[in-house]
């Protein structure tokens, strides 16, 4: 732990995820989603937060997080099911090129997730984190990447395509990434829409579909409680998606087909 958290002399009371504000995991509750992020770089470790001493870390795989990967409760939530508790480091950055969209699928969680697309020019305040061999299993297995009809591939996004700047100032040569082999929602106009959060996305995809709305309900509270844990349901909404021609192109398949090359 010493090698990775600075400040490791100080007294371990304070810094819960707890008291932070980011415990809950949108995993039990889907509106959440995707749940706190902290405010800056941090060294996940147990159900705390400590400060890290460095912002890279090249023994372990860099994995960029859109969506509730970087909040802190889901991670913990992921890594206990496993029964792992080796840290995670999670550092703050500035990312161009790509930007947080809405997944093409119904998760069985209960909510419709995000997923990144290829977006020129454009600035986020991401996270990276830092996985050893045993986490990025974990996070791979939540994603369905072993699964030929998974839901999300981890291709390589490269520089200067997608620039990811620390804020020491540390400018990765890419990272990896979970991109939805669905495709992402478009916004009304082909163009891939951004994600707004839980309640705002489900609201408006249920106003826009009476489709939708007899599969899961006419709020978004109906949505979650219908999807959560329905696999097939799931899969229903997941086809409408497609049937309805709300789906479109992420901009990112090319680094699909490279993975499974």
């Amino acid at each position: 732990m010493a090698d990775l958290a600075s400040g490791s002399w100080l007294p371990r009371r304070g810094r819960t995820l707890q008291s932070l504000g980011l415990a809950e995991a949108p995993r039990d509750r889907p509106l959440l989603y995707p749940g706190a992020w902290p405010s800056d770089s941090g060294l996940l470790d147990g159900d705390r937060l400590l400060p890290l001493d460095r912002l890279v870390h090249d023994d372990r795989v860099p994995v960029l997080a859109v969506g509730s990967n970087a909040c802190p409760g889901q991670l913990r939530h992921k890594m206990d099911e496993f029964g792992i508790v080796s840290p995670i480091p999670m550092a703050r950055a500035r990312v161009t090129g790509i930007e947080v969209g809405v997944s093409a699928h119904v998760s069985r969680m209960g909510y419709v997730s995000a997923s990144p697309f290829h977006a020129p020019g454009r600035v986020r305040e991401l996270f990276v984190t830092w996985l050893d061999a045993e986490q990025l299993a974990v996070i791979d297995t939540s994603e369905g990447v072993p699964l030929p009809n998974g839901n999300y591939g981890r291709p390589w996004l490269p520089a200067p395509e997608v620039r990811i700047e620390l804020a020491d100032g540390t400018t990765l040569p890419g990272a990896f990434a979970y991109v939805n082999r669905h495709g992402v929602l478009h916004d009304g106009a082909d163009a891939p829409r951004t994600h707004p959060g839980q309640r705002a996305l489900l609201t408006e995809l249920l106003l826009g579909s009476a489709r939708l709305r007899g599969l899961f309900g006419v709020t978004a509270d109906e949505f979650c409680a219908r999807a959560r844990a329905d696999a097939a349901l799931c899969e229903q909404g997941t086809r409408l998606f497609a049937a309805e021609k709300l789906v479109t192109a992420s901009g990112l398949e090319r680094y699909l087909r490279e993975e499974r090359a």
